[in-house]
């Protein structure tokens, strides 16, 4: 440290070189980092980043997309149980009802035959009347809920309507046409409920 003596009039006064340099170096010294100005993102890197940010819209987009298309098929399959367990929630019962259908049919057709013109006993016709009139109310019941039966005789056989409990010759039709039927078939709203029993006709081997 160098000391500088002045004298005057007054008192002599001591200046210090390294007080005046600490002093000087306070004033020049370099400035608070946080007063530097900050360098903004370069274009490339904004470019970079818009870039990540569109494909992140995408991605969020299509799994909007997909989850809404989820929702849909569910809330569909659900609406199509509904409308099934309606229509066909009656399967059941009406099974039992063909059952019945059957009784009354094979009925009609003994007092039919009973009740022919050789045979004077009214009691007899009056039966068949009857049982013939419920019969049709009986299938027009069955027409209102749906439920209809088959008339395979003269068509194609088909695996999913019809059983196979026998064959005939094919006398005046086509092989694999089905001839005659053991049992009616019912459809429930086009559903099958109840195979026919069917005969199909066949090439006669001589």
């Amino acid at each position: 440290m160098v000391l500088t003596t002045c004298t005057g009039r007054g008192s002599p006064c001591v200046f210090s070189t390294a007080a005046q340099q600490r002093s000087t170096g306070d004033e020049c010294g370099p400035e608070d980092p946080r007063d530097e100005p900050k360098h903004p993102l370069s274009d490339c890197a904004l470019q970079h980043k818009a870039i990540k940010l569109e494909e992140q819209v995408r991605d969020l987009t299509e799994r909007y997309r997909k989850a809404l298309a989820d929702s849909e098929n569910v809330r569909r399959r659900t609406q199509k149980f509904v409308e099934d367990a309606k229509l066909f929630g009656i399967q059941s019962f009406c099974r039992d009802l063909v059952e019945v259908a059957d009784i009354l049919e094979k009925t009609a057709e003994s007092a039919a035959e009973e009740a022919e013109p050789s045979n004077p006993n009214p009691t007899l016709k009056k039966i068949y009347e009857g049982l013939s009139l419920i019969e049709a109310k009986l299938q027009s019941v069955f027409a209102k809920h749906g439920l209809q039966k088959m008339n395979p005789v003269g068509g194609k056989y088909d695996p999913y309507d019809h059983e196979i409990v026998c064959h005939v010759p094919a006398e005046g039709v086509q092989p694999g046409t089905i001839a005659l039927v053991t049992q009616d078939g019912y459809k429930l709203h086009g559903r099958t409920i109840r195979h026919a029993l069917v005969g199909v006709a066949v090439e006669s081997q001589e």
